[in-house]
């Protein structure tokens, strides 16, 4: 199947001094990520810097060489796009380990330079879309749903100590009183060759998808979400998504991507972005 694809993002430092969130948006080779970084001052903005760069290179390095070297080798029980997807967020752990050491590539930005981040990380949601259908991979609390025919689905499981003591049984309260709500039991750059977890869903016209930190999950629910991604354009719903969560109360970033899928016409395969913001 062929379409197009309409794209829109949006980023704010809510009630936090810096913007600790970053993100991928790339129509044209189909990646879109949220990153929300972790390790305190300094830390958490340089790892989700250096894991949307990564991200981001590997996947035009592929797509300008398509006999470039992979940096790992494939998996035969996936699919090339899988592979890929694992590929690339495997490569953002690496990064982000390798900066926890103190390297230093040629061309990244050293302003943190002397800080302590031997203890940043970042969580990740990630979908790549291509002619096989999307492929869903994350580690950590960020998000990613699809709403389909006016149906909210959340296609990701959060890797948190409040969904692991769900899993085994344990009687919570809503995540919202949950008093450790924020900690995340995997994410990129704790483990030496940390890999996410994937999963391989069929696309169709009309399916919208949302990436989104938890500065925005954590106040907005199913049935918020479901009403502004059903009744919004594209160019104003990661906007309103965000302001939303902002009068929430969200005391943490707040970034959202919203992705469009439409049916191409025959022999076309343009795909484009709408608007994206920062702030």
């Amino acid at each position: 199947m062929t379409y197009i694809l309409h794209a829109s993002a949006t980023t704010i430092a809510g009630r936090r001094k810096r913007n600790e969130d970053a993100y991928v948006l790339d129509p044209d080779l189909g990646i879109f990520a949220v990153i929300d970084g972790m390790g305190g001052y300094a830390g958490g903005e340089v790892a989700s810097s250096l894991a949307a760069r990564t991200i981001a290179g590997f996947y035009l390095a592929i797509a300008e060489d398509a006999e470039a070297t992979w940096p790992y080798a494939l998996d035969v029980a996936r699919t090339i796009a899988e592979n890929r997807v694992d590929a690339a967020i495997r490569l953002a752990n690496r990064r982000i380990r390798q900066r926890r050491e103190g390297v230093v590539l040629a061309g990244e930005d050293d302003e943190f330079a002397g800080f302590a981040l031997r203890d940043m990380g970042a969580t990740v949601a990630m979908i790549a879309l291509g002619t096989g259908g999307v492929v869903v991979g994350h580690l950590g609390d960020s998000r990613v749903y699809r709403l389909r025919a006016g149906a909210l689905v959340q296609l990701t499981r959060d890797h948190s100590l409040y969904e692991q003591l769900l899993a085994s049984g344990a009687d919570l309260p809503p995540l919202e009183e949950f008093p450790h709500s924020n900690i995340v039991t995997r994410a990129l750059g704790p483990v030496e060759d940390e890999r996410p977890e994937l999963s391989r869903l069929d696309v169709a016209p009309g399916d919208r998808f949302l990436l989104c930190s938890d500065g925005l999950s954590g106040v907005l629910g199913p049935e918020a979400l479901t009403e502004h991604l059903r009744d919004l354009a594209i160019d104003a719903v990661t906007d309103t998504l965000v302001e939303a969560a902002y009068a929430a109360g969200s005391r943490d970033n707040i970034t959202a991507i919203v992705v469009d899928v439409e049916a191409a016409p025959r022999r076309t395969t343009a795909r484009h972005a709408v608007a994206s913001r920062s702030a």
